[in-house]
């Protein structure tokens, strides 16, 4: 991982439905990774706009917007981790201390456990 490398990791099953084909199973799952902006930048609040105490908080829309990126049909999903390194992590903890108020909070712990529950990984590469 090089430095201030950080993605959202998720398991999503998915379901196929081919046109003139039937399969079995119908069903699959697998591990999708969203790359996480940069702390700051514009998409950097994902994590508090889509997830609640390590929880995907709308999980349709979620469904949605993984079936967007994936062409296929999102049945069910669960937020997994932030897989960060520590470049990523230190500027995430500085952008949220900079504007508590944003996050209803009184500290940066209490923020990542907010949103991201225990569910943050650091990779040293």
């Amino acid at each position: 991982m090089s430095p201030m490398n950080a993605a959202y990791v998720f398991r999503v099953e998915f379901r196929l439905d081919p046109e003139g084909a039937t399969i079995a199973p119908d069903r699959f799952e697998t591990t999708m990774e969203l790359p996480a902006n940069e702390p700051g930048t514009d998409g950097w609040l994902f994590f508090r706009d889509r997830l609640w105490r390590g929880e995907i908080g709308d999980e349709p829309s979620f469904r949605r917007l993984a079936s967007d990126r994936l062409g296929v049909e999102v049945v069910a999903a669960n937020f997994r981790e932030l897989r960060t390194d520590e470049a990523f992590l230190d500027a995430l903890q500085s952008a949220i201390a900079a504007d508590l108020d944003r996050f209803n909070a009184d500290s940066v712990d209490e923020v990542l456990h907010k949103y991201l529950g225990s569910s943050v990984h650091v990779r040293e590469e």
